[in-house]
């Protein structure tokens, strides 16, 4: 995917589908999930044409306050 469509994959209510086709909030909960809820990270690295890998990371122990 290209570098414009990565900074905004994880903006609320972004969406590549037609507008009523879809409430581009997938990604956007899924980060908010991963990063508040759990203290982990959820990044993305694409290459335009060859692929796009997601990296997901949730600590194995909560963090201490």
């Amino acid at each position: 995917m290209s570098e414009t469509l990565q900074r905004k994959i994880f903006d609320p209510f972004f969406t590549t589908k037609p507008v009523g086709q879809g409430t581009g909030m997938g990604l956007s909960i899924s980060y908010q999930i991963f990063t508040e809820k759990h203290k982990g990270t959820l990044q993305c690295t694409s290459i335009l044409g060859e692929g796009t890998e997601f990296e997901i990371e949730i600590p194995l122990q909560p963090l201490l306050a």
